[in-house]
């Protein structure tokens, strides 16, 4: 999945039906204005109502798997323990490894 779909201020005017879709959806998206960034548009949920927009934007990157777990906390501007511990509270795994790589990682710590 890509980190956000991108956006020209005419495609605003032209496809705003899809721009309201991808926000609902729950994805990010950026806006530009002649090739350059100009908006980052997140989603407005009751998430971003409770933590803000940092530890929203944070949770949403590091759950898409664009962040690791030390530059999310650092976003959210949290340690890492207590960036954990918000992922515990909204039920999103701090570890997700698929089971090969799993197993790779339990053999090389003993």
């Amino acid at each position: 999945m890509d980190l956000f779909e991108v956006f020209s201020v005419r495609d605003l005017r032209l496809r705003s039906g899809a721009f309201l879709k991808n926000s609902e959806e729950g994805h990010l998206a950026l806006v530009t204005k002649h090739g350059r960034p100009s908006i980052l548009a997140v989603p407005f949920t009751e998430r971003l109502l409770e933590l803000g927009v940092h530890r929203t934007l944070a949770l949403h990157l590091f759950e898409n798997r664009h962040l690791t777990l030390a530059r999310a906390a650092k976003l959210a501007a949290m340690s890492v323990e207590e960036f954990v511990e918000l992922l515990s509270q909204t039920g999103i795994p701090a570890v997700d490894y698929p089971p090969e790589e799993l197993d790779d990682e339990l053999h090389a710590a003993s």
